[in-house]
Parts: C-alpha cells; sequence; structure tokens
C-alpha cells in the first residue's frame, strides 16, 4: 500500500523540494523520507509556524506523487544528459540553475559537494538520505501555500520529524483534496517563500540557514 509521509519545511527556498522545469525532486535534505519512499507514495511538505512570509502552520507548501527513486549516484549520472539544469550552477542569472539540487559529484568514485545552497555541514544528512524522488505529478505553492482543511489537520505536525504510518487513514482524503485545489499539476502555483542572498555567496555557495534534518522516525 503506499504511504503519505508528511513533514513540516523549515526553510522552502527551492532547493528542497525543486519543483522548477516542470518536475519536482527532493535530492537533500529529509534523509528518512529519502531512503524509505517507493514509487506511488505521497510527499507531503507542510508549512513552518516561523516561515519567512509569516505562520503557514497548517498550510500544504508541496506535494508529490512519487515516480521514480534513483540513488544520489544514479541522480548524478543522469542529470548530465537528462537534467543538467539540476546541476547547480550558483554564478547564474536564474534562479531555476543556481537551486540545482544535483550538488554531489560523483564521477570520481567519491561525493563531491559541488557549490550550491548546502555546505560541509550537510553532507552527513544529505548522502544519508541515499535516494533522490522524482515526479511529474505534483503540485507547489510556495509562499501561496494553501490552507489544509480542518479534517486533514491530523498530518500536521511542528516538529522535527515526519509522519507516515499514522497518516494511513487520511491517505484517500489527502489526494482526493489535492486533486482538487488546481486544474494542472506539474506547474509552480507559487514562488518560494525564501530566496537565498546570493550577493553574499560564499566558498559553499551562500548556503542557506538549516536545521539538521532527523535522522530517527518513531512514525517511519
Amino acid at each position: 500500500m503506499p504511504r503519505l509521509f508528511t513533514y513540516t519545511i523549515p526553510v522552502d527556498d527551492g532547493a528542497a523540494p525543486n519543483p522548477f522545469h516542470g518536475m519536482c525532486s527532493l535530492a537533500i535534505c529529509k534523509p528518512g523520507i529519502r531512503r524509505v519512499a517507493r514509487p506511488d507514495d505521497w510527499v507531503a511538505g507542510l508549512g513552518s509556524k516561523n516561515a519567512p512570509s509569516g505562520d503557514l502552520s497548517g498550510h500544504l507548501v508541496y506535494a508529490m506523487r512519487v515516480e521514480e527513486v534513483l540513488s544520489l549516484r544514479d541522480y548524478d549520472l543522469a542529470a548530465r544528459s537528462r537534467w543538467p539544469h539540476r546541476i547547480p550552477n550558483i554564478h547564474s542569472t536564474s534562479l531555476q540553475e543556481r537551486l540545482g539540487d544535483c550538488i554531489y559529484d560523483f564521477s570520481n568514485g567519491t561525493p563531491i559537494q559541488r557549490l550550491s545552497v548546502h555546505g560541509s555541514d550537510n553532507v552527513a544528512t544529505d548522502l544519508g538520505g541515499e535516494n533522490v524522488l522524482l515526479s511529474r505529478d505534483f503540485y507547489y505553492f510556495g509562499s501561496r501555500a494553501r490552507m489544509l482543511p480542518d479534517y486533514l489537520r491530523p498530518i500536521c505536525h511542528q516538529t522535527q520529524g515526519h509522519r507516515s504510518n499514522s497518516n494511513a487513514p487520511y491517505f484517500d482524503q489527502f489526494i482526493s483534496w489535492v486533486r482538487a485545489l488546481v486544474p494542472v499539476p506539474g506547474q509552480l502555483y507559487g514562488w518560494p517563500d525564501h530566496i537565498v542572498e546570493w550577493s553574499t555567496v560564499s566558498a559553499c555557495g551562500g548556503c542557506t540557514p538549516r536545521k539538521l534534518d532527523d535522522e530517527y522516525d518513531p512514525d517511519c
């Protein structure tokens, strides 16, 4: 049976998830979800009480139906030909190119972190997720996050970690609700809530401040 994974996004900057160019990918952060999610599972990112644009608790930032799961190594290999825009170019004038989430180069065997939104403090967490989740069947609202109806509020929480097993009673209701929100999936219906200040790019690409993701998830 497919599962619904939900978690709170502390910083929605367009990198995790990366919703650009008609595809949503989760390649960094959330190692607990990336390790275990499978095709046809859903991943939903919920707004934070302390979001840059205000209190987004109880709101849906994005939802994706997982269509493909690749190892980080295979993602790096595939991105070179299939999704070159996913390889970050921090000097580009395009936000989408700066926020590329294929930030680990496996060409020499041992992964090397590319200049990107992440720095050395994030390596263990990113690589610990092992996989990348990909989907063209997604809904991204960003700073225009949509408020959840009362009957779906139990899928929310404002703590580190994620929910999955406890979301089982709400799976069908959630899918029906999100499918009815907008007519066409695979598009951006909002913009990232927090844009990195690239005028202060450092050696690690102007790393977005992030709390370390959880590794322990009792509800996984």
